[in-house]
């Protein structure tokens, strides 16, 4: 145990206690006088204790196992998944939650992202870095990928749903796909995002109707934002409107912490949750957004330095996984609330408040974490 505790990268934890120390500070600025939300102190502290037992118990858990079971834990996934359509309760239009004892709630969806990780790096760890053939490993990969993609998406939760096709991506690119097959994949996929904007855009008036009587039609005026801002109504650049300027009215050093007159007024939807950094912009300025992407930038380069240095295939791919996973929500979150990118409800790695995000996050890194430290060979940096 002892030899185990000293592989443990101390960087990530120290940078992991930091993001709940932020986090914390911020969901209370963010719920201050807001009376659709109480900060709950006492469930937070819950929720961290759980998660912090739950990262200690993974790190020294042998990952290899989870490789061995990952069939059976991706079909439990999927199970659970496909559950939330019949047990699961709905929330902002998406049916995506089941309703846990003691008010907590828990979302599939992200556990699925884990178990998708693990499925990936186990099925193409038996190449051993070979070249992938396209039916017999592309294929494949991208049947494994499709079927939890389909099944979030109807929920309705695209943010989470995108994250399964970055995850593929990332695997693939790292599993070592033939170029040709990767420039097949892009163009199909370019071809498919030109096929849905033709028809979105040609047969609007109908898909608008049908999902706003299906009580969906908050997602049909979240593209017609980002794709046509300048035609969108002034409800429907709402939030990411007053986003832009909460974050501007930061500038460089912020309005000082519990003083962001936009978030306290309510004109930022969320902002304990998937706007959670307009609250850290608008409150600490520019230094302070940097400091927290810049302990991103630190953990994610930590995790390829473990990446680099693991010997065994599989591990070196679930962390593949796990980077790709991470890069997107940070950079999705981040560019939507800066009108860059589509509005979802993606949210901050670690800051944004929600246990079963932060539970999921604890545990991916518990996952590099555990890969690290059953090395055999000792790390160089």
């Amino acid at each position: 145990m002892l030899h185990k505790l000293k592989k443990i990268d101390i960087p990530i934890v120290v940078i992991l206690l930091a993001f709940m120390v932020i986090s914390t500070l911020l969901v209370y600025s963010a719920t201050l006088d807001d009376p659709n939300i109480v900060f709950d102190m006492k469930k937070i502290v819950t929720i961290y204790i759980i998660a912090i037992l739950a990262f200690i118990g993974v790190t020294f858990a042998d990952y290899r196992a989870l490789v061995k079971i990952s069939p059976y834990l991706y079909i439990t996934g999927l199970a659970l998944v496909a559950a939330v359509y019949k047990f699961g309760m709905e929330i902002n239009g998406a049916k995506s939650w089941f309703s846990l004892p003691g008010g907590l709630l828990f979302q599939p969806a992200e556990l699925m992202k884990l178990l998708l990780i693990i499925g990936l790096a186990a099925f193409l760890a038996r190449r051993e870095g070979d070249p992938l053939f396209f039916w017999k490993d592309v294929v494949p990969v991208g049947a494994i990928v499709i079927v939890p993609f389909v099944l979030v998406l109807i929920q309705p939760d695209l943010g989470n749903a995108i994250i399964f096709l970055v995850v593929f991506v990332g695997m693939l690119w790292i599993g070592n796909v033939k170029y040709f097959h990767f420039l097949i994949g892009v163009a199909l996929a370019v071809a498919g995002l030109m096929l849905f904007l033709y028809l979105f855009v040609h047969y609007h008036d109908p898909i608008k109707t049908f999902f706003t009587e299906q009580g969906k039609g908050h997602w049909v005026a979240r593209i017609d934002t980002f794709i046509d801002p300048d035609s969108a109504t002034k409800d429907q650049k709402f939030q990411v409107d007053n986003s832009i300027k909460a974050i501007g009215s930061g500038g460089l050093t912020g309005e000082k912490y519990l003083q962001g007159t936009s978030v306290h007024r309510h004109f930022i939807p969320y902002a304990y949750s998937d706007s959670i950094f307009v609250v850290l912009a608008e409150e600490f300025g520019f230094v302070g957004s940097s400091v927290l992407l810049l302990l991103y930038f630190i953990l994610i380069y930590r995790m390829i330095l473990i990446s680099i240095q693991c010997g065994d295939k599989a591990g070196a791919y679930i962390i593949v996984g796990v980077v790709s996973m991470f890069v997107f929500q940070i950079f999705e979150n981040v560019g939507m609330l800066i009108g860059i990118m589509p509005l979802t409800g993606i949210t901050l790695p670690f800051i944004s408040y929600g246990g079963t995000s932060l539970l999921i996050n604890m545990v991916s890194i518990a996952l590099v974490m555990s890969i690290r430290v059953h090395q055999e060979k000792e790390p160089s940096y």
